[in-house]
């Protein structure tokens, strides 16, 4: 019954996102962004809130597996490998890329395979995979109508002593300073607004390269449930990076909105 409760829920960011683009629409134009402050306060409170009951109750669910896979402490994997993890969500990205584009940027990951720390898989692999198909977008959209090669988007695996870094660096062009304190918003987006595209919200719930504008946020709060944090830092005019940083000391309280 829990585990029913959990899968019925599944489509509920899609579906908020969805909302919010609606009302976005909607909106009167010249209300500027600091004026959405309790919206963008309410939703941080909202996914962080799920984020913690499905946790809590993927946690429950997996301690009850009888045949639970190897290194496995319900949700929590002992041994993951950070490049492993990220290997995996940048091919499930470049697959929507190349579906959504007809080509991709090639990815390269650097780092050991071999280093391996308790974490949740997959939180990391949402984390990456939002971040990975941002830069693919960007790189794919900048180069499109270009002669030149595509350069490929970089990701990098750092092992320290409080935190696992990942860094993912792309050169699509960049964000302009003045849209940086807007990134983190619920309400911003650097892509067309879906609903432009389509306005069926059956047709809606497939995953699409971006527009919704919960991708940055949402990982970030997913970093932040266990300590660690998500900071975007671009150059206008060549590229993108993000610094994903992973708590690995384990001592961080949950942060209860």
């Amino acid at each position: 019954m829990i585990k029913a409760i959990k899968v019925r829920h599944n489509n509920v960011v899609p579906m908020m996102a969805l909302g919010v683009q609606q009302l976005k629409k909607g909106m009167d134009p010249k209300i500027v962004n600091e004026d959405l402050d309790e919206i963008h306060q309410f939703l941080d409170r909202f996914y962080m809130s799920r984020i913690g009951i499905r946790m809590l109750i993927g946690q429950h669910v997996e301690l009850h597996n009888p045949n639970p896979p190897p290194h496995c402490v319900g949700y929590i994997h002992t041994k993951m490998s950070p490049v492993g993890v990220a290997r995996n969500a940048s091919e499930d990205a470049r697959a929507i890329c190349l579906r959504e584009y007809g080509s991709a940027p090639d990815i390269n990951i650097y780092g050991d395979l071999d280093f391996t720390f308790p974490y949740v898989p997959a939180h990391l692999h949402l984390m990456v995979f939002e971040l990975v198909k941002n830069s693919l977008r960007a790189v794919q959209e900048r180069f499109m109508d270009s002669d030149k090669v595509a350069p490929p988007i970089r990701i990098i695996v750092a092992e320290g002593i409080e935190d696992v870094t990942i860094k993912v660096s792309d050169e699509g062009g960049g964000i302009p300073r003045s849209g940086l304190p807007k990134i983190f918003t619920y309400l911003y987006s650097t892509a067309k607004n879906p609903l432009d595209e389509c306005s069926d919200l059956e047709t809606a719930d497939a995953v699409t390269m971006a527009g919704y504008g919960y991708g940055l946020p949402i990982s970030r709060l997913y970093a932040r449930y266990f300590g660690g944090d998500l900071q975007v830092i671009s150059m206008e005019g060549y590229g993108t990076d993000a610094y994903l940083h992973l708590s690995r000391l384990g001592d961080s309280q949950e942060p209860l909105p």
